[in-house]
């Protein structure tokens, strides 16, 4: 896939472009990549128009995106689903932008597009004035095609970004893994800890959740691990570790990682969120943490 935001690049070949700000890439948004890649049939170049997640700040009206993804993540799974052709630029430089502006200069001229395909819910241009509909009336005027994608459907209720987060943020990771289409996966740098886990006999990997992304459930999840190509089931910890801990304020994700041995510090890890199986809790002695977390292993092996 070819990153075209820094670069003065058009596509020589005419674009079908999906439209978007695909902030989980969840399944919803990936009906609507799909649809798009399928206009290579027809002689086109897949493209996707998307904007940087941690640049938006009017989604929702709520300030801040929480992201889902990072945009690196993002990318590798447009990558994946097949698409050819990337741009996205910062919100900032195009909020302002009247609809028709942006149909004309970004769509049909930057982008060369052919076809424009996007979700229902779909707005774009200055003050969010410009919606799927009205696009329609702009890419008739400048030789696009415009399809819109029906929403895709869980439990009856279409599938959004912000049921995924709710999802998340209560710890229900069957129906956020469910909506997304693959696990929830905290991609993150391996820090050096308090070293705490070796004196337990369950050593672990230490890794912060960075500003801006969505916070599970504090608590403790059945999750798998990813290293080297490998896969390793895990015990995650999300929270404050108030047991061993008495004035931890940030949350920190700390992984057993179950038959593995080796230094992991300072490689970036993915830890697959899988189960919750139970809330943080302070335990009234070193002891009832290890029973607790010999447990936690015992159930995560089971599922």
């Amino acid at each position: 896939m070819r990153n075209l935001t820094q670069t003065n690049y058009i596509p020589e070949k005419r674009t079908a472009v999906a439209l978007g700000l695909f902030d989980g890439v969840h399944i919803g948004h990936q009906d609507v990549i799909r649809h798009t890649c399928q206009y290579a049939g027809f002689g086109y170049a897949s493209a996707v128009f998307t904007f940087k997640t941690d640049t938006i700040t009017s989604k929702g009206h709520d300030g801040r995106v929480e992201m889902l993804l990072s945009d690196a993540a993002k990318w590798r799974k447009f990558d994946t689903l097949g698409v050819e052709y990337l741009f996205t630029p910062e919100f900032s430089i195009l909020r302002n932008m009247p609809p028709e502006d942006f149909v004309r200069t970004i769509l049909r001229y930057r982008l060369n597009a052919a076809v424009a395909v996007c979700g229902e819910d779909f707005r774009f241009g200055r003050g969010a004035l410009g919606n799927s509909e009205s696009l329609k009336v702009l890419g008739k005027k400048f030789g696009i095609k415009v399809e819109i994608v029906p929403p895709t459907l869980f439990l009856g209720a279409p599938v959004s970004s912000t049921r995924i987060r709710t999802a998340v943020r209560d710890g229900d990771m069957k129906t956020a893994n469910a909506m997304l289409g693959y696990p929830f996966t905290l991609t993150l740098p391996v820090l050096h800890g308090q070293e705490l886990g070796r004196t337990l006999d369950f050593p672990t990997i230490n890794q912060k959740i960075p500003k801006g992304q969505v916070l599970p459930r504090f608590g403790v999840y059945a999750s798998l691990v990813q290293i080297n190509g490998g896969v390793f089931r895990g015990v995650t910890n999300i929270g404050l570790k108030p047991t061993v801990c008495e004035q931890n304020y940030t949350p920190t994700v700390e992984t057993y990682i179950i038959g593995f041995e080796g230094d992991l510090y300072g490689k970036t890890i993915p830890v697959e969120l899988l189960k919750f199986l139970r809330p943080e809790t302070r335990f009234a002695s070193i002891a009832e943490l290890k029973d607790a977390i010999a447990k936690d292993i015992e159930t995560a092996l089971s599922l």
